[in-house]
């Protein structure tokens, strides 16, 4: 628990400090968007008939853009990263809920009318410990186990400042499971002993942010991967999935509510039954979704 809540205010402030100090080095060429937020969750019963208990869960978010055009030259980067903690009734300890690191970049040169020649690199991975609850026994994933990377070159379709694409038919993706533990598992998709798998494939990027109403912000970003070395059953094992959604709403300057989502789909995993942790069953969909409300910092330059 101290561990959790340390980490949630050290990435809170480190990262304010950090945009503060880059506001001082504006330039004409780069556009940079800072948002974060720490919110809470909170349920409190008391002879409550219908049942249930109480619960709390805390929870901060960090999405940074900085954007830099120059001519036919442009180049996107986004930081994304988020750590939920929560606690019920039932058990007394602080249980992970939501954890993630996503960082990206991407170059392009002007090709033609809202197409531009593009290579991406992207990264993602998750800050602490994960367990298959009610199981603590094991644990199923860690910082850097499983951790993606991504290369893509293709390209990218931007109508529009708040919306892009990138089509790439010749990419990779790199999958590291950076523990003995797990990689002797084989989880994720390694060669049981092994610490990475290496895909070839295909990709589809997409990004979508945009303030769709006063003061109600939307953030979608697709992500999709094609290994060219597998023969798909049926269409959806193509590809593999990756769709984060945020819808934030200001209340005022610094109070806001949003609602987050993310879908995966991908071949590579398993589903367990956390009552039955040593049997494996095929791939299924996996979906999280959590809202939250508190305190909001943003800042434009």
């Amino acid at each position: 628990m101290k561990h959790s809540i340390l980490l949630l205010f050290i990435l809170l402030f480190t990262s304010i400090s950090t945009v503060r100090g880059a506001s001082s080095d504006s330039t004409k060429h780069w556009k940079l968007k800072f948002e974060t937020s720490i919110g809470f969750t909170q349920t409190t019963l008391t002879n409550w008939a219908k049942g249930g208990e109480n619960s709390a869960a805390v929870k901060t978010s960090i999405n940074i853009f900085e954007d830099y055009t120059k001519g036919k030259f442009t180049w996107n980067n986004y930081l994304g990263a988020a750590y939920m903690v929560q606690k019920q009734q039932s058990y007394t300890d602080w249980r992970k809920a939501d954890d993630k690191i996503n960082l990206f970049t991407k170059a392009g040169i002007y090709a033609w009318k809202h197409w531009d020649y593009t290579g991406l690199l992207e990264f993602k991975s998750q800050f602490a410990r994960g367990f298959n609850y009610p199981n603590q026994d094991d644990y199923t994933s860690k910082f850097m186990a499983p951790a993606y990377f991504q290369l893509a070159i293709g390209l990218s379709y931007k109508p529009a400042d708040y919306f892009s694409v990138l089509l790439s038919p010749v990419g990779a993706r790199v999958t590291i499971v950076n523990d003995d533990t797990l990689s002797a598992k084989g989880a994720f998709g390694v060669t049981p002993g092994e610490k990475s798998l290496l895909q070839a494939g295909a990709s589809v990027n997409a990004l979508f942010k945009k303030d769709i109403f006063k003061n109600v912000n939307l953030m979608s970003k697709l992500d999709l991967f094609s290994d060219y070395s597998k023969r798909p059953k049926n269409l959806i094992d193509v590809w593999i999935v990756s769709w984060e959604n945020l819808l934030n709403l200001k209340v005022n300057k610094y109070i806001s509510m949003n609602l987050a989502t993310m879908l995966i789909y991908d071949d590579n995993i398993p589903y367990v039954d956390p009552d039955k942790p040593t049997e494996k069953h095929g791939p299924r969909t996996q979906f999280m979704e959590t809202f939250t409300v508190g305190f909001a910092y943003s800042f434009v330059r």
